[in-house]
């Protein structure tokens, strides 16, 4: 599969199983998972043919991991779901973690001032997105143009009682980042 059929798979899979699996027909049950069959079925109905070869290869592939593929569910064929960042209410069931002491966010010069005013908010996600270093924030940032990172104080947030979970692919989500717990490049 060439670069350029992968970004467009990967969109796809994002834009249907993270924000509108209704536009393609398919039901994502409590926790986010839906039948690779019945996806790929509807695809293909929608106008987007997807072989299992395609999936497995973006699925392994993926630099970031984005979803998540598992074989063991009862009574079901293979699932898959995106990892995080979903805008469509699922639980993702991830259990509570002791995060690290520090965590990093990367965003863009515009969104300092809010940001200042009201801290870290999940926008229109169910979480904050947190990365575990400076590199992966960094490229995140990076998406809008000029990346800045900000210093999360996660284990202070931690030991005021803020819940962290650990997606599958490593990304720290929380429902909110006070501006008390940031660190601004600039400070």
């Amino acid at each position: 599969m060439d670069e350029q059929r992968a970004v467009q798979v990967s969109k796809y899979l994002s834009k249907h199983l993270r924000h509108q699996p209704e536009r393609i027909g398919i039901t994502l049950d409590a926790h986010g998972w839906v039948e690779i069959d019945t996806l790929l079925r509807a695809a293909a109905e929608h106008g987007f043919p997807l072989s299992r070869a395609e999936l497995d290869h973006v699925v392994a592939v993926n630099d970031k991991q984005r979803f998540a593929v598992r074989d063991d569910a009862p009574g079901r064929g293979p699932l898959i779901r995106a990892s995080q960042g979903h805008t469509v209410g699922v639980d993702l069931a991830l259990p509570p973690a002791e995060p690290p002491a520090y965590l990093f966010h990367g965003t863009h010069p515009r969104a300092l001032a809010a940001i200042r005013a009201e801290g870290l908010r999940p926008m229109a996600c169910d979480d904050v997105h947190l990365s575990p270093d400076r590199e992966t924030a960094t490229r995140v940032g990076s998406r809008r143009g000029r990346p800045v990172v900000l210093s999360v104080d996660a284990g202070a947030m931690h030991r005021a009682g803020h819940v962290f979970r650990v997606s599958a692919n490593g990304v720290w989500l929380t429902a909110c980042v006070p501006t008390r717990f940031l660190r601004f490049p600039d400070s």
